[in-house]
């Protein structure tokens, strides 16, 4: 384990962005080629960790996220978690783990003291059924509007900027999560004179997403000394390889996920 996250907690903000249905392969490409410049200055200089998800879809995926189950690197599935709810025989709960008598770690982070904010994307998020206010329900404040989901073009500014206006508005240490809509289905539109997804339609809304981030990461430099941000896909999809298109189903470009975490200082 790099982060000991029982010293972390002590004096930072926890942020946890969720890419929603971000390939890997698409995301590390981007980073290689240079066309990621945020994603490369705020958050890291080295690309992407490739790691599997513990899901194949948003809510299984989200489900164990909120358990201490973030996905695993390929060549450590053993390693040790930033996180986890107490339970008996866990393997990969250390020293160093922060672990919690909790139902879930955002439960548990609100018992130490954070502020627990979602700011929701996709479906599973938009409070509008009783299934679509499971993850809502987990924080102490929510928030979901239609600006936020799939169908706006401008949804990642938006999300990014209520985040930030939430920051502003406290002083209390937060973990603030944030589900962004903008790379899930449908994608035709962050090309011109496209109507239909595929994977370069992904790939340009990956460079969308990078274009909006100073909003956040500008919020987060004005508040602590330090934000510990993680930042994943909960799963992948496919365009049409092996003869699938879409994603909740057994495929590599599903199960493997870009992912990182940072400690950033003033």
């Amino acid at each position: 384990m790099l982060h000991n996250m029982n010293e972390i907690i002590t004096d930072s903000d926890l942020v946890f962005i969720t890419l929603d249905t971000l390939r890997y392969d698409v995301a590390q490409t981007l980073w290689v080629q240079g066309k990621l410049p945020n994603f490369s200055k705020w958050l890291s200089p080295k690309g992407w960790e490739q790691r599997h998800t513990p899901g194949s879809f948003t809510y299984a995926a989200h489900h164990a996220f909120f358990a201490g189950f973030l996905p695993t690197p390929i060549e450590a599935p053993k390693q040790p978690r930033l996180f986890a709810t107490r339970f008996e025989g866990s393997e990969t709960a250390v020293a160093g783990t922060c672990t919690f008598d909790a139902p879930n770690i955002v439960k548990g982070l609100q018992q130490k003291g954070f502020k627990t904010i979602c700011i929701g994307g996709v479906g599973f998020f938009n409070k509008q059924t009783p299934l679509s206010n499971v993850f809502p329900d987990l924080f102490e404040e929510s928030y979901w509007e239609e600006s936020f989901g799939v169908t706006n073009k401008d949804s990642t500014q938006v999300q990014f900027e209520k985040a930030a206006d939430l920051l502003n508005q406290t002083a209390s240490p937060v973990f603030l999560f944030i589900n962004i809509s903008a790379i899930h289905q449908p994608n035709c539109f962050y090309l011109d004179d496209n109507l239909q997804d595929t994977i370069e339609s992904h790939a340009a809304a990956l460079e969308y997403v990078d274009s909006q981030l100073p909003i956040l990461m500008n919020a987060l430099h004005k508040r602590r000394q330090q934000s510990f941000v993680i930042c994943s896909a909960d799963h992948g999809t496919t365009y049409g390889e092996d003869g699938y298109t879409g994603h909740r189903i057994g495929h590599s470009n599903v199960w493997t996920v870009p992912y990182l975490e940072v400690l950033l200082k003033k």
